[in-house]
Parts: C-alpha cells; sequence; structure tokens
C-alpha cells in the first residue's frame, strides 16, 4: 500500500484562535464543530492539520508537536511569514505563537527546518524532504547548528545563546562572512525570544556591519531579509 496520509490531531485552549492563526498562514477550514467537542479541521495544499480544544489549557504548557516534511522549507516560509506581516506588521519571533527561520538542524542530519509555535502551544516542525540539502562547515556553523537544535528544537533559547556568544567571541575576525551573519541573525532572534531587546539591536548591528561581497548578499539573501524582520520588530532602521 502507498500514498498513505497522516493527519496530526491537535490540543488547543480555542479552536476559534487556532482557525484565525491558520487562516494567516494560508490555510482554509475543511471541518468545524463544537459538540460532542470543539474540532477543526484546517488544510494548505496538502498540508493538513487537525485541533481538539480542551477546557483551561495552558499553550505554555502542551506538549503537542509533529513533523511536516516538504519539498522546500524555504518557500513555505516566506509564504507564512507574508501572511504574518499581512496581519501584523512583522515577524512574529518571541512568545506564543512564533515562527522560527529555515536553519540546517543538527539533530535531523542537517536537513533544513524551521518550526511554527501555534496558539495552542503546538510546535510544527517543519523540514525538507531528504536529499536536498548539504551539511554546514565551519567551527561557527557548527556552533550555530548545535544551537539551533537547543533553540528551535527544545525550547532551550538561553542555553542556544551561551553557545553562539562563546563561539562569536573565538570566532569573530576568522569566520567566513556568511557564518557570521547568519549567527548574529540567530542571536539576535534568541534575544528577542527572552525579551532582551538590548542583546538583539547589539547582535543585529554587528551583522549589519560584516562586509558581504556581491555574491554574498545574493547567498544570503533570505538572512538578510531576516534581519529587516528582526529590526522591525525592536524599532531599528536597517
Amino acid at each position: 500500500m502507498a500514498h498513505e496520509i497522516t493527519v496530526p490531531l491537535l490540543p488547543c485552549g480555542s479552536i476559534d484562535e487556532i482557525v484565525e492563526f491558520y487562516t494567516m498562514l494560508g490555510f482554509t477550514q475543511t471541518y468545524y464543530q463544537l459538540r460532542p467537542y470543539p474540532c477543526v479541521g484546517l488544510r494548505r495544499e496538502d498540508f493538513q492539520l487537525q485541533f481538539f480544544g480542551l477546557a483551561d489549557f495552558r499553550p505554555e504548557d502542551s506538549y503537542g508537536s509533529c513533523v511536516v516534511l516538504v519539498p522546500d522549507t524555504q518557500q513555505l516560509f516566506e509564504a507564512f511569514a507574508a501572511g504574518m506581516r499581512a496581519v501584523h506588521g512583522k515577524l512574529l519571533v518571541s512568545g506564543i505563537p512564533r515562527m522560527t527561520r529555515p536553519r540546517k538542524r543538527k539533530n535531523a542530519d542537517n536537513y533544513s527546518g524551521f518550526t511554527v509555535i501555534d496558539p495552542g502551544g503546538n510546535w510544527i516542525r517543519i523540514f525538507s524532504s531528504p536529499d536536498i540539502d548539504a551539511p554546514a562547515v565551519g567551527v561557527l556553523a557548527r556552533a550555530l547548528e548545535n544551537a539551533v537544535v537547543l533553540g528551535d528544537s527544545k525550547g532551550d533559547n538561553r542555553q542556544a545563546a551561551k553557545i553562539l556568544d562563546a563561539t562569536l567571541a573565538r570566532e569573530r575576525d576568522r569566520a567566513p562572512a556568511a557564518e557570521l551573519v547568519e549567527a548574529l541573525a540567530y542571536r539576535a532572534e534568541l534575544a528577542l525570544r527572552t525579551g532582551d531587546t538590548t542583546a538583539a539591536v547589539d547582535a543585529l548591528t554587528r551583522a549589519r556591519a560584516v562586509p558581504l561581497t556581491e555574491a554574498e548578499r545574493g547567498e544570503l539573501a533570505a538572512h538578510l531579509a531576516g534581519l529587516e524582520d528582526l529590526e522591525a520588530v525592536v524599532g531599528l532602521a536597517p
């Protein structure tokens, strides 16, 4: 047998809040009921999710999670980000709900991935299909991999920041420009998740100060766009 389809059924406090959030990301409602229990189905092309409501539910205590494999994580991220910007005027990078940027995940065989944390506290972990991405190289790139595992996969943003800070201090004068920009962009995002606006501004300022060739700017287009999203959050002009 082939072509099986699995649809995750995840918890939330309010199915209406879930509908509003995922509609922003380009999903459409496929099912809705309030009795005998609240339940809603959502779909974006072949990407399907269902949610059930619970009384007195605390999103910060949720263990809800699922993995979604897609052909192009960057393309899907940009679509989700456009929806967030249209509704909120910025990317949601801290609190609940929020979304991380696509990065290679050391704990997922270095496949590129990003995570959507929805209003129910569910972690929708989106990865590229196998055989798409090459592994990252370099001391700072490896530190970034470890930080992403802690920050994006486990939610330990403070420990992820410590790893990056230590390696950035050692490698700031010898790491490739591209690695510096990626690492500093992620460091700024971690700072915003922990409410440290000063550290976020510092990381963003340092990232903008990294000299880049035109080729490097092309290679880092997605990360430079990410800097603009973060700058908008802290009110920093690019």
